[in-house]
């Protein structure tokens, strides 16, 4: 295994540091300020200032760069669409933690954030000529937005066989029922399409193999029945420009055509959706906690108590250290896991995916919730990022499934290994 980057990847790993240092960072802390303090965080609308640094990001040819190598850069060239470099996860895991530095803008300003990145890579993977035009498209141009449809309040979505809204086929179209929470992307207001995953066989039905039971389905937001009941907070903020929402479908119908794939095969459009979209987000929490540790070392370093410098008292200097090194292992295991999926492929890289999911979050979590502490009263407030940083970590501990899922996956696997040997 060899980590270093390609001559290529380093190149747009430099550009995209230098983009994100010199245009997003000096402008960050105002635009989350005007954002926290809107009359009504229900009715966001985007800033000017983020548009102007989307057209100056596409200028640069810092566009799709997570489009994947061999199909997804080809698809765009082929179709004339911007951006995408035919980057492998490896080479595009760098440029994720730089895009981290500042996760609430970056990713979206190089047009390379969640859900858009899943969903239009399920769309290149998965999607006919049709689905593609209609919204992978405008997808990759930055022209709409969309969501993805899962997780429901109703019952435990751990386990995603539990989904019990429905995607029925009726003839030529597929109707579609249920309650959906934390769907992502909805609060945008250039949101135009939902990734559906609903149960497509009777509710009595017992026979049919239950990684067979559930469809993907495109649901147009503006589709007659769909309500977006309410937006929800994190934790009591307002995720912009992600904006999760509770959405209900009350008897939606749609063309037969919007099926993704076909009938029953959602769970294999899911393995293959969430490999990559998971080395991004722990990439991006990278990212983060690098940057606080930076404020950490900085606050530490200059601030006094006691008659010391605050990094020389009560083991801080120790957190410094552990923190650096717990950096570097999880950076070491998503560069693995990157590495896996991309000779391997998806399924012959489960147990490392899972690994990063559970060690990254709990990592940054930690590495934020000390830099926190080292900035006294000032940690929690809207003066650092740290709040906002800590608040994602946390929240990533449970989203794309929870640590003990992929705990579980992990123990399946090792198990598997001494029941071979017998």
């Amino acid at each position: 295994m060899d980590f270093s980057p390609s001559d290529r990847a380093a190149a747009l790993t430099e550009q995209v540091r230098a983009f994100v240092t010199e245009r997003i960072e000096p402008v960050a802390a105002a635009y989350q300020h005007e954002v926290s303090h809107q009359a009504d965080p229900t009715r966001w609308q985007e800033s000017p200032v983020l548009g102007e640094l989307r057209a100056q990001a596409r200028e640069q040819g810092l566009w799709n760069l997570f489009l994947p190598a061999g199909h997804g850069d080809s698809w765009a060239e082929e179709h004339g669409t911007s951006g995408g470099r035919g980057l492998s996860n490896a080479d595009y895991a760098p440029l994720a933690e730089q895009m981290g530095r500042v996760s609430h803008l970056a990713p979206y300003v190089f047009n390379c954030h969640a859900p858009d990145t899943g969903n239009m890579e399920v769309l290149l993977r998965y999607g006919t000529p049709e689905q593609q035009e209609q919204w992978l498209r405008p997808l990759l141009e930055g022209q709409i937005r969309s969501g993805f449809a899962m997780t429901e309040p109703g019952v435990a979505s751990s386990d995603a066989t539990n989904m019990d809204a429905s995607a029925i086929l009726d003839g030529d179209e597929v109707v579609v029922n249920g309650r959906k929470w934390w769907t992502s992307g909805v609060g945008h207001p250039d949101c135009r399409v939902l990734v559906f995953m609903g149960r497509s066989v009777p509710e009595d039905d017992t026979t049919t193999d239950r990684h067979r039971r559930h469809t993907m389905v495109l649901v147009p937001l503006d589709a007659a029945g769909v309500k977006v009941e309410r937006l929800l907070t994190t934790m009591g903020v307002h995720d912009e420009p992600v904006g999760h929402a509770e959405v209900s479908f009350d008897d939606v119908r749609v063309p037969r055509e919007n099926v993704l794939l076909g009938e029953g095969r959602a769970f294999e459009i899911a393995q293959g959706r969430l490999g990559p979209g998971r080395v991004h987000h722990c990439m991006r929490l990278i990212g983060q906690a690098e940057v606080a540790l930076e404020l950490a070392v900085r606050r530490g370093l200059a601030r006094q108590a006691f008659g010391k410098r605050v990094i020389d008292l009560g083991g801080n200097r120790e957190r410094v250290a552990e923190a650096r090194m717990a950096i570097d292992q999880a950076r070491l295991l998503v560069q693995h896991a990157a590495w896996k999926l991309d000779t391997a492929g998806p399924a012959h890289a489960l147990g490392e995916v899972s690994q990063i999911k559970v060690v990254v979050p709990r990592m940054a979590q930690d590495v934020i919730d000390m830099a926190m502490q080292l900035h006294g009263g000032g940690g929690l407030s809207e003066d650092f990022p740290l709040a906002g940083m800590w608040t994602t970590a946390r929240a990533l501990r449970l989203a794309d499934g929870p640590d003990e899922v992929h705990r579980g996956v992990v123990a399946r696997l090792e198990l598997a290994k001494h029941r071979d040997a017998r």
